[in-house]
């Protein structure tokens, strides 16, 4: 695929997602011509277009032939995202006139395999994208360096990727949606958790694990895997935990002045008091599983220690746009309960006697059905509700499954509104509140649109 000398065209559909955008700019500056459609403009596409790759957004049957008749099936490599449906009509075009097409994950896959590489994968259902971030950040920044896919905007980098001509490492964060992390060739792996999720694409809990058996038996020397979860592999397993004793784990945690400081244990290295450059308490398991990994690959503890307390996080992953005696305003991708659950417990440490006011926009119909009760019991532990309606990316609408489902049986003030009337919304309910307020918005559709005007009315 990569070795084919004939072609010097790079097309994706669906370029503007985290994952196919990194690998748009790989190719990039590999000096192929790059160019994609996406649905709709985003801040990413514009830097995209900034950086010389040329993306439309209609999709008008009759302007496709005029738009790619300059691509030929020859020349022209198309990647796709499985975001993208089969019917769509650009994907139509390129598959009936006989052009090569390939998943991005198998692209990612080729990479991995190439001569050479030792790919540092991070999977696992929630943290993979700071975990790898925070590990990409302290190798790049070793002697050992390191290039990285990352499935974020890393805020030290303002990219989801970076290059690293010199050494053999490569970060990967490694998806278990439509089982892509199956088409890896991992040297090392972090997995941060199996809990079930994309059940549209595993069907049952066990078929999900199933899948991380499978992943785990590709990792060739080491995999390190969260106190609590279990995988089949014949090759070396480490256990790492957030607060309590594991082959890897967090010791001494303290909390002095909003700042989280902990010392790094595992077997033969203690690093003490390291500051996280990220103060948020799930950050600390983050960043032992970052740390394990870069040390057993040989970064040095002074290395280890400088990454992560210079680690400026991921853009949407706990990110803090306003922060006042009266309000502080944080936002973050999260979207499975576990995820939820971790950013809202996290929070309730570090501002404990505020009023706690979550925004979330639930994310797919299946993952909403199938996990109801557990969306219903962890966001009833804010103080008040306020949810988005579904953002239905790929799916079509179940009958039945809506946000008002979330709000059943809620002990605390509940209410769903439009994202046109969110910002009114929660203005009233900010005023309204005698004690300061810590507002959180979460979800993986496009509330992300929102978080810039909602920073800039509680800025003024």
């Amino acid at each position: 695929m990569l070795e084919d000398k004939n072609i010097h065209t790079i097309y994706f559909l669906g370029i503007g997602g985290i994952g196919m955008s990194a690998l748009a700019r790989y190719f990039l500056t590999l000096g192929y011509h790059v160019c994609g459609y996406d649905r709709t403009p985003s801040p990413l596409t514009k830097e995209l277009e900034e950086e010389g790759i040329e993306i439309v957004y209609d999709n008008q049957a009759d302007e496709i032939g005029f738009k790619y008749k300059q691509l030929t099936k020859e020349h022209t490599l198309v990647v796709r995202t499985p975001a993208v449906p089969e019917e769509q009509e650009i994907y139509t075009y390129f598959r009936e006139h006989g052009f090569t097409i390939f998943k991005r994950s198998e692209v990612l896959g080729e990479i991995t395999k190439q001569s050479g590489i030792k790919a540092l994968c991070v999977a696992g259902t929630h943290g993979k994208t700071t975990t790898s971030t925070m590990l990409a950040h302290i190798m790049h920044g070793s002697h050992l360096g390191a290039s990285a896919f990352l499935g974020g905007i890393s805020n030290n980098y303002h990219s989801n990727l970076l290059i690293d001509k010199a050494s053999p490492f490569v970060v990967v964060e490694a998806d278990e949606y439509d089982r892509s992390f199956h088409r890896l060739k991992p040297f090392m792996s972090v997995i941060t958790g199996i809990d079930p999720d994309h059940l549209d694409i595993y069907g049952t809990a066990e078929a999900y694990h199933d899948g991380f058996d499978v992943y785990a038996g590709l990792v060739q020397e080491t995999i390190i895997v969260k106190k609590g979860y279990n995988v089949s592999s014949a090759c070396k397993v480490y256990t790492y935990s957030g607060n309590e004793p594991a082959d890897f784990y967090a010791d001494n945690i303290t909390v002095r002045n909003g700042e989280i400081y902990f010392d790094f244990v595992g077997p033969d290295i203690r690093i003490q008091q390291v500051q996280l450059g990220v103060p948020v308490w799930v950050n600390i398991e983050n960043s032992v599983a970052a740390m394990a990994m870069a040390w057993l690959n040989g970064a040095t503890a002074d290395e280890i220690k400088q990454g992560i307390e210079s680690f400026n996080g991921v853009y949407r992953r706990f990110n803090i746009h306003v922060k006042t005696d009266k309000l502080v305003y944080i936002d973050d991708y999260a979207h499975h309960p576990t995820e939820l659950n971790a950013a809202i417990q996290s929070i309730r440490k570090i501002y404990p006697n505020r009023h706690f006011m979550v925004v979330f926009q639930p994310h797919l119909y299946t993952r909403t059905r199938d996990f109801a009760n557990d969306f219903r019991r962890v966001l009833h532990q804010a103080d008040e509700l306020i949810l988005l309606p579904i953002y239905s990316a790929r799916e079509l609408p179940i009958p039945g499954v809506n946000s008002e489902m979330l709000c059943q049986d809620s002990p605390v003030p509940d209410r769903v509104v439009e994202k046109k009337d969110l910002i009114a919304h929660l203005d009233k309910r900010v005023n309204e509140t005698d004690r300061p307020v810590v507002i959180l918005t979460l979800g993986a559709g496009d509330i992300d649109r929102l978080v810039p005007e909602i920073s800039s009315h509680f800025q003024q």
